[in-house]
């Protein structure tokens, strides 16, 4: 049975815990490489072709570009610095690396081995049979 027929049956795919921190790690890592790269064609593209060329074009398209990747990078690192409590300084000095050509590459590899070297985050009880005291079954049996 394919998904999309479990789906339309009702089931689900039980995908399990999943921890917050590996989700915002994979967001990091495919904004870091895309910032990367689109700097990385605007800075050794875009602008000899602007300067050398007379034309600017590339500059305008590309550079548009990486300031939409830029904010979308900028939002992950946060995002990532957040699940991870990292101090403030780390989290800025993260996300300047999408403003300097490559660094954004070497970044991207010192985040990833830090974030996988971090323990797990705790996982959460999926009980929910477990209920505190006090709920609403219980007082209606009070009341009787």
């Amino acid at each position: 049975m394919t998904v999309c027929a479990a789906r339309r049956m009702g089931r689900r795919r039980n995908l399990g815990w999943v921890d917050s921190r590996k989700i915002a790690l994979i967001a990091y890592r495919v904004m870091a490489y895309v910032t990367g790269t689109g700097l990385v064609v605007l800075v050794c593209i875009a602008m000899p072709i602007k300067y050398i060329g007379h034309n600017n074009q590339p500059v305008a398209i590309v550079g548009a570009l990486h300031g939409f990747f830029y904010m979308a990078y900028v939002v992950c690192t946060l995002v990532l610095a957040e699940r991870c409590r990292w101090r403030p300084v780390r989290a800025v000095l993260v996300a300047l690396a999408g403003t300097i050509p490559f660094v954004s590459f070497y970044a991207e590899r010192k985040v990833t081995k830090l974030v996988r070297a971090m323990s797990p985050m705790p996982k959460r009880s999926t009980d929910r049979s477990a209920r505190p005291e006090g709920t609403a079954d219980q007082q209606s049996d009070l009341r009787a």
